[in-house]
C-alpha cells in the first residue's frame, strides 16, 4: 500500500509515534503519573521480566483506552483449528498435498480467522513447548474484528494474494515472497483483496530469531537491516455494534466484545514488535566446489529449543541461486532425517519434484521417513553436463523444519480432500544401476 512506512532492523530498541500527536511518547520514563495527551501506558511483555538483557522482550504502548476494557471472553467455534494431535492414528508415510482450495466469495465469505486450518503439529501450548502448522484460505477482510494469539508466535507466509495487516504497532502490507511475524499476544486484523492463501508456522514457548552465522562471519543470510517494523498509527473509533476480539488460548478460540477499536495506540517504544521481511533480500551462501551443502545454510529465522543447536522450528528457503558444484549430484540428495520437514511452494517449480509439487500445496516428510528426488530428477541430473547454471529461477520453495515429531490432523489427512495419495509412485520407477564389474577409470 502506497504511503506505508517502516522502521528497519531486527530486534532493535525502536520508538514510534503517530505524527498526528507529536510528543506522545513520554520522555525519560515509561509510565508517568499522567501520560501526554491523556493516554494510558500499557506494557506488552514477550519474555519473563528476569530474562537476560539480550533476550528480554517488551514494548510500552501509549493508547487511548487500555486493552483491559472488554466484556468477558466466551468460547467460540474453533473450526478446523486444533491442537489435538491424537484425533487420527499416526501416519509415517511421505505426504504431499495438492494446492489447498480457496473458498469462492460468491459461495461463502471466509475471513482469515474462519479460514484457518491446522495441518500438523506437536507439543503443547499449555506447557509452552511445541509447534503447529496451519493453512489460511480466505476471501474477505476481517471487519470490526481482531485476532490475538496467546499461545505463541505466528510466522505468516503469503502464497496467493497480498494481505494488509493492521496491528497495535501500525500497518504492514505483506505480499507473496514476503513473510511477516506477529508475536505472541499482539492483536491484529487482516484485510484481503480477493482469494487469498498462505502458510503459517506457529511456535509455542520461543520467539523467532536470526540464526547464528558461525564461520560465515558477520554478514550473510537474512541481514538484520532488511527486516521492517510498522510505524505507529492509531484510530480513535467507537464501534456501537461491538468490536470482536478473538483470542487463541490453550489451543481453543474465545471471543469478547468491546465498543472501541483495539488499534488505538498513539505511540510505542520497545523491542517486542511485529515485523516483515522480503525473501528476495536473502544473501544466499552455497557450495562452490563439490557436494551438496546442508539446507541449514538457507535458514532465515529460527526458534531455538533448550538444546544447543536444536530448533523447535527453522524457517528455511530455497531461493534462486547459482549451481556450480563439480562432479556432484546437485539437487537434494536422498535423505532420512531426525527432524520433521514440512515444505511449501510460493511460486515456480521445486527442483527435486518439478511436476507434482505445486504452488499452494505442501509436503511432509516425517522423522526418519526417507525422501529425495523423484525418478525424472535423478535420471536427468545424473547425466547432466555440470556447467554453471541458475537454479530455482522464478521459484521460491520453503521448509518448516522441526525437531518435533509432528502429527497430521484429521483435516490434513481427510477433510481437506487435497492429499495426493499417489505421491509414493514418483519413486517407483527408480531402478538399480549397480554394476558389480565396475572398475575405476584409469587416469
Amino acid at each position: 500500500m502506497a504511503g506505508l512506512k517502516y522502521i528497519s532492523g531486527f530486534g532493535n530498541e525502536l520508538a514510534s509515534e503517530d505524527p498526528r500527536c507529536p510528543g506522545s511518547l513520554p520522555e525519560g520514563q515509561n509510565n508517568p503519573q499522567v501520560c501526554p495527551y491523556g493516554l494510558y501506558a500499557e506494557q506488552l511483555s514477550g519474555s519473563a521480566f528476569t530474562c537476560p538483557r539480550s533476550t528480554n522482550k517488551r514494548s510500552w504502548l501509549y493508547r487511548i483506552l487500555p486493552s483491559v476494557c472488554h466484556k468477558p471472553f466466551t468460547p467460540m467455534s474453533c473450526g478446523d483449528l486444533t491442537e489435538n494431535w491424537n484425533e487420527v492414528a499416526p501416519d509415517p508415510n511421505q505426504l504431499r498435498w495438492k494446492p489447498f482450495n480457496i473458498p469462492k466469495s460468491s459461495e461463502k465469505k471466509v475471513d482469515f480467522i474462519s479460514g484457518l486450518h491446522t495441518v500438523c503439529g506437536a507439543g503443547d501450548s499449555k506447557s509452552r513447548n511445541g509447534i503447529a502448522i496451519h493453512m489460511y484460505t480466505c476471501n474477505t477482510s476481517m471487519i470490526d474484528k481482531c485476532f490475538q494469539n496467546a499461545d505463541g508466535d505466528f510466522l505468516i507466509v503469503p502464497q496467493q494474494g497480498e494481505i494488509l495487516i493492521t496491528t497495535e504497532f501500525g500497518k504492514m502490507m505483506v505480499e507473496p515472497n514476503e513473510i511477516c511475524v506477529v508475536q505472541q499476544g499482539m492483536r491484529f486484523s487482516i484485510d484481503v483483496f480477493g482469494e487469498t492463501r498462505g502458510y503459517i508456522l506457529e511456535v509455542f514457548g520461543a520467539h523467532f530469531e536470526l540464526p547464528d552465522l558461525g564461520p560465515i562471519g558477520a554478514n550473510g543470510l537474512a541481514n538484520p537491516r532488511d527486516f521492517q517494523t510498522p510505524v505507529a498509527w492509531y484510530e480513535d473509533r467507537t464501534v456501537a455494534t461491538g468490536y470482536t476480539v478473538v483470542n487463541k488460548y490453550q489451543g481453543k478460540l474465545f471471543s469478547c466484545q468491546q465498543d472501541f477499536s483495539p488499534f488505538n495506540v498513539v505511540a510505542w517504544h520497545g523491542n517486542y514488535t511485529p515485523y516483515k521481511y522480503n525473501l528476495e533480500n536473502f544473501m544466499v551462501i552455497n557450495c562452490v566446489a563439490f557436494d551438496h551443502a546442508d539446507p541449514s545454510i538457507f535458514t532465515v529465522l529460527t526458534a531455538k529449543s533448550t538444546r544447543p543447536g536444536v530448533a523447535i522450528a527453522d524457517f528455511v528457503i530455497f531461493p534462486p541461486r547459482w549451481g556450480v558444484a563439480d562432479h556432484t549430484f546437485r539437487p537434494p540428495y536422498y535423505h532420512r532425517n531426525c527432524m520433521s520437514e514440512f515444505m511449501g511452494l510460493i511460486k515456480g517449480h521445486y527442483e527435486a519434484k518439478e511436476e507434482g509439487f505445486q504452488p499452494g500445496g505442501a509436503s511432509l516428510h516425517s522423522i526418519m521417513t526417507p525422501h529425495g528426488p523423484d525418478v525424472d530428477c535423478f535420471e536427468k541430473n545424473s547425466t547432466a553436463a555440470l556447467k554453471p547454471e541458475r537454479v530455482a529461477e522464478g521459484t521460491m520453495a520453503f521448509m518448516f523444519e522441526s525437531s518435533f515429531s509432528m502429527a497430521v490432523t484429521k483435516w490434513g489427512l481427510d477433510t481437506c480432500q487435497r492429499l495426493d495419495k499417489s505421491y509414493y509412485k514418483c519413486w517407483e520407477a527408480l531402478k538399480s544401476h549397480f554394476n558389480p564389474n565396475w572398475k575405476p577409470s584409469s587416469k
